[in-house]
């Protein structure tokens, strides 16, 4: 018999924190689904107002994954804190990695841009770092899912925007849950509606061209996703082979994450 997937909750609106969603409802392995209420996605939280805090304190967290760098959290601030929940700071690799590069974007001329940016080099960074994070930050995504495995939930990830570094590691836990390519990727170009959208702050005016040659920073696109699984086939050949050598995730882990994630 089909199961009937759980009704979707309605999105909050968070004055201070873009792109929050719960992941509840995503078609995961065995005609299960990813439950409502134990994994959520999100941008920082360290713009939170008062009644953010307030919800986000009512979900009952027990982690939240937070992988920005120290140049984040020094530019954001830090998460703002909620009671009882344990914040586990997991640096990964800025896509725009590096101070400098950050200071182009911001203050960068017209013509420093075009060198830097221009020409499908912004996107071919993009995608170059998304294959990177997946090959070289296995330490980091496999204690991430065994930590969920060993009953870290109800748990939150972010980054900075949530698009990117948040992105892969959400995607990788739905792999490990047996979630569909294609629903991952689905999932992951949410980032691009309007109102989840990262603001870039710029002290140089923007144009029409200049927000045209950042568009690739700031945009999640389904061929920055692509690269990443297609290095995974590439490194391990296969999905199961990545998860438990990349990650260390056992087959007992595995079902273990299911069975906690899953409904």
């Amino acid at each position: 018999m089909t199961q009937t997937p759980p009704a979707p909750q309605a999105e909050p609106e968070l004055a201070g924190v873009r792109n929050f969603r719960d992941l509840g409802g995503l078609p995961a392995a065995d005609g299960r689904h990813v439950r409502p209420g134990v994994l959520f996605r999100s941008g920082h939280l360290a713009h939170a107002t008062e009644a953010d805090a307030a919800f986000l304190a009512s979900l009952g967290l027990h982690t939240i994954f937070d992988f920005r760098n120290a140049a984040d959290i020094a530019l954001e601030g830090p998460d703002v804190a909620l009671p009882g929940v344990r914040n586990v700071n997991l640096p990964l690799s800025d896509p725009a990695d590096g101070g400098e590069f950050w200071r182009m974007v911001r203050d960068g001329d017209l013509a420093t841009l075009r060198s830097v940016l221009g020409e499908g080099r912004a996107a071919d960074r993009m995608a170059a770092s998304y294959r990177k994070i997946v090959t070289t930050r296995t330490a980091e995504h496999g204690r991430v899912v065994r930590a969920l495995a060993e009953g870290d939930v109800p748990a939150l990830m972010h980054c900075a925007a949530g698009k990117d570094r948040a992105g892969l590691s959400v995607a990788v836990t739905l792999l490990a849950l047996g979630v569909p390519r294609d629903v991952i990727e689905a999932d992951y170009l949410e980032s691009n509606a309007p109102h989840r959208r990262y603001r870039v702050r710029r002290d140089a005016e923007v144009s029409a061209e200049v927000s045209e040659l950042l568009s690739p920073l700031f945009e999640a696109r389904a061929s920055y996703l692509d690269a990443a699984f297609a290095a995974i086939g590439e490194v391990w050949g296969s999905t199961d082979r990545y998860l438990a050598e990349g990650l260390g995730l056992t087959p007992p882990m595995r079902v273990a994450l299911q069975e906690r994630l899953l409904g």
